[in-house]
């Protein structure tokens, strides 16, 4: 052979190698590559992290490598085997539902007219689906379920050529070491990297997922195709990614490729990290109208407590105050009776009002409280001028009043509470007692009761520092405590001057239920008058029987 022959020879061998030996690159994170950007595609500021894609609807983002590569042999027209390896992230804007997706993807060029976005990850177009002249290999990262195209779900790998009906796919999912096959979330926002590896002699294609920096020996994709009539000579490798009405943002933290080769595994650590995840304007809108809601409805509460405190107050005038220290509070009282409760509390009523037994909170005394109503702001201060000077007699045999309240207009007298209730059912309503037909209180009980209330008009008449006349001596009127001890009510008393004359005033009166001014008169012939009275009821009391 000629030495011309040889160097021939070798000159086309060279030929023949010299795409193969300089198509190779690694990029470990994207700062300061010439990587071709087109689209939403960006690289993230001091990360280098490639983001194709932003949390913005109906986006397309392109990035592809600067240069295009040689795929096929000269000579045969095969396809050279190559081989690729990236890391990736999706994080969508709502956690459990993607928007669209990404592919690796191998073109004629770089920029990719009449591309659509959403289902049709900005690589073709409705018009361009099954058109062998576009000349487009992908393999698909798709997170939503397109049931134009017959996807399998929503977290899934497929081989696409020229269609986005996939012609191979397979859920996202990995096989460990052991062999054993575990799901994978495209969508969970962590780094996932993928292998796609095609093998020029064998004619077949295979894609792998791991979550780590190994790569497993089985791949979830394994798919007979010859590339041949897909790919021309010269074409160009990168990604493309897309949003629908849901949108994602798609990374890629790290891409390396090689022809006629293994690409390396990518280290996940020698990586850039994922930028910390920044709330979405919608989100803060929803944060901030959730927050105001709360404080509105926080606000109406305050106002709406505010209002019932207000309304609920007992309202304390200026000359109230004068009284002394026997007011109780309204709340004070509703809770001793239970909200006056009717089936539980209820004692009596008559003209005056009703009367309900009660358990202070504090002290847990029982009580009797008397509600008395009245609109007169006039009458209701003599009136407690009255009873203020009422609540400081002391006396055994005087219902002890401990002190009142004013609420909305009603006033509320608080006395002991004699247990065994007024001195008339004891002599009237025999039914209530089976025991015996015969008077339920014995001489000895009569006269003690007698005595006590003889005792009551003459601390009344003649021993207090000024004089009280009863008006209302009955049966009724005179209440039993615990051990039969009988003590005169306050229903009826009137205060007279210390010269013996009534205090022409405004009082109640038990007998009408009503307000009158009480009319002048001489305190000794009232005080026959009320002797007059007890002795009636002495002679009721003595017989025991008929009104």
């Amino acid at each position: 052979m000629s030495k011309t022959s040889i160097v021939l020879s070798i000159s086309l061998f060279i030929t023949i190698l010299s795409p193969t030996i300089s198509q190779e690159f690694t990029y470990l994170g994207f700062s300061g590559s010439k990587i071709s950007l087109n689209g939403a595609a960006s690289i993230e500021g001091d990360s280098g992290i490639l983001r194709l894609t932003n949390e913005t609807s109906r986006l397309i983002g392109h990035a592809f490598y600067p240069t295009p590569l040689k795929f096929k042999n000269s000579s045969s027209a095969s396809v050279f085997s190559f081989s690729t390896a990236f890391a990736f992230a999706i994080v969508p804007e709502y956690p459990k539902l993607g928007g669209h997706g990404f592919a690796f993807t191998i073109a004629p060029s770089p920029i990719l007219p009449g591309a659509q976005p959403s289902q049709y990850l900005g690589i073709l177009n409705a018009s361009d689906i099954t058109n062998a002249t576009d000349h487009v290999f992908a393999v698909e990262f798709d997170t939503v379920q397109d049931f134009e195209f017959f996807d399998i779900n929503d977290n899934h790998v497929g081989i696409d050529i020229n269609n986005l009906k996939s012609n191979s796919s397979a859920p996202a999912a990995y096989f460990d070491e052991s062999s054993t096959k575990k799901d994978l979330n495209l969508k969970s926002g962590g780094t996932i990297q993928a292998w796609v590896d095609y093998d020029g002699v064998a004619k077949v294609i295979n894609v792998s997922l791991s979550p780590s920096s190994w790569k497993p020996t089985i791949p979830i994709i394994s798919f007979p195709v010859d590339l041949s009539t897909v790919l021309e000579d010269d074409m160009y490798v990168g990604f493309s990614a897309s949003t629908g009405l849901l949108a994602s943002s798609h990374y890629l933290m790290g891409w390396s490729f090689k022809m006629n080769g293994v690409a390396p595994s990518l280290q996940l650590s020698s990586l850039p990290s994922l930028p910390k995840p920044k709330r979405s304007n919608t989100t803060l809108i929803v944060a901030v109208a959730i927050s105001v809601f709360f404080v509105l409805i926080a606000v109406a509460a305050a106002a709406a407590y505010l209002f019932y405190k207000f309304k609920n107050a007992d309202i304390v005038e200026p000359w109230e105050l004068e009284y002394g220290p026997h007011r109780f509070s309204y709340n004070e009282l509703r809770h001793a009776t239970k909200n006056f409760r009717d089936r539980d509390h209820l004692l009596g009523f008559g003209g005056f009002g009703k009367v309900y037994r009660g358990v202070l909170p504090g002290s847990k005394a029982e009580v009797a409280v008397k509600k008395v109503s009245h609109g007169s702001k006039q009458g209701l201060r003599e009136f407690i001028a009255e009873i203020a000077s009422i609540g400081r007699l002391r006396h055994r045999n005087l219902v002890r009043l401990q002190g009142w309240c004013r609420h909305r207009g009603e006033l509320l007298l608080v006395y002991d509470y004699m247990h065994n209730g007024s001195l008339d059912k004891y002599l009237f309503d025999t039914d209530n007692f089976s025991s015996s037909s015969s008077p339920v209180l014995s001489w000895e009980e009569r006269y003690k009761v007698l005595k006590g209330v003889a005792s009551a008009l003459l601390y009344l008449h003649e021993e207090w520092e000024a004089v009280v006349i009863h008006r209302d001596v009955k049966a009724s009127n005179v209440l039993l405590d615990i051990d039969m001890t009988a003590g005169s009510g306050t229903s009826g008393w009137r205060s007279c001057t210390s010269t013996g004359r009534t205090r022409a005033r405004r009082g109640w009166s038990a007998r009408s239920g009503t307000w009158r001014r009480s009319l002048r008169g001489r305190g000794r012939r009232r005080r026959a008058r009320t002797c007059s009275r007890s002795g009636r009821c002495a002679w009721r009391r003595s017989r025991g029987g008929d009104r």
